[in-house]
């Protein structure tokens, strides 16, 4: 019944992705007109391949905490899943951001692998959203301490749009959730008993995490660590480049870049991460050179962490699966 709408779905995916590369390219590419390409690639060929392995080396340990918080989330919505799956799920994801056809990225990979292998799908689905919430946190609450710590650095500019943009976000998730109130009957009225049934368990699964409001508040502490470990690795491959600022200020502008890559226009947001990073970390006195080689370092780390995430997932799914807890 779905074999022709999954072949035109399919159809379309690679095009889309593809569509995606090559926009992130244009975008490094207009950056690389407007700024002095020569002294951009004296700056990178200046970086030990050493200090970028080490770079990767902590980006790859810093993930598998991540796993480790994944697990600890979608397992306290009752999925079951044990370490070995969940490295799967968690790495086939960082490789489908990637090199994936997917807007959603990598979640579909996750899902895919963790609703086929859990005992409770509804318990992996509600908690990888509830996983991304507190992701989404944690990029705020490095975005607050930026702020707080750069109360008269900050241009007036950015203050402005940083409350325009908070108040957007307040205001378009005060309509959705009104929108999704008042439209619950039209959504859900009419539906088959197997739908109702299936809704009925992701109620259950979400009420289950909520039961544990210490694993969401040590799942948001470490979703913050993860996050400021993240921003420490960029900046330290930045000052390898001779780019050297204040930690606070990669408080505010890092978290920013990485809100601003998750627009789906291109393909794991390259291209508009290092963008979003030249016009942040500019007004701080930064060189945009300095800025852009820093970015597209960070970008071979992402692109190499990913590759090694597939490999890792493709591993564990043949040699390193594990019985499943009864």
């Amino acid at each position: 019944m779905n074999g022709p709408h999954h072949r035109q779905r399919a159809s379309w995916a690679w095009p889309v992705t593809v569509l995606r590369w090559v926009v992130g390219l244009a975008i490094l590419g207009a950056l690389l007109h407007f700024l002095p390409i020569t002294s951009l690639r004296a700056t990178i060929e200046r970086v030990p391949p050493f200090s970028f392995a080490a770079v990767l080396l902590g980006y790859l340990l810093v993930h598998c905490v991540g796993v480790a918080k994944w697990r600890m989330v979608v397992n306290s919505a009752g999925a079951d899943l044990n370490f070995a799956t969940s490295t799967q799920c968690y790495a086939g994801g960082l490789f489908g951001a990637l090199f994936l056809p997917s807007i959603l990225g990598g979640d579909v990979v996750r899902l895919a692998v963790g609703l086929r292998r859990s005992p409770q799908p509804a318990a992996v689905l509600a908690g990888n959203v509830v996983d991304r919430v507190l992701d989404a946190a944690a990029q705020a609450t490095l975005v607050a301490a930026g702020l707080m710590l750069l109360p008269n650095s900050v241009p007036l500019q950015f203050h402005n749009t940083a409350k325009k943009g908070l108040l957007c976000i307040a205001g378009g998730a005060i309509v959705l959730t009104a929108t999704a109130y008042l439209s619950r009957r039209a959504l859900f009225g009419g539906r088959s008993m197997r739908f109702r049934r299936r809704l009925a368990r992701l109620r259950h699964a979400l009420r289950s995490v909520s039961r544990h409001p210490h694993i969401l508040a040590f799942g948001w502490l470490l979703g913050t660590c993860i996050q400021g470990a993240l921003l420490l690795l960029a900046a330290r491959i930045a000052t390898y480049c001779g780019l050297v600022l204040p930690v606070k200020v990669w408080l505010f502008a890092w978290p920013l870049a990485k809100l601003a890559a998750l627009l789906p226009l291109t393909q794991g947001g390259i291209g508009v991460r290092e963008a979003a990073l030249v016009a942040l970390l500019v007004p701080f006195g930064a060189s945009g050179p300095l800025v852009l080689a820093a970015g597209l370092l960070w970008e071979g780390i992402i692109v190499s962490g990913g590759l090694v995430a597939g490999l890792v997932a493709l591993l564990v799914r043949r040699f390193g699966e594990l019985p499943q807890p009864t």
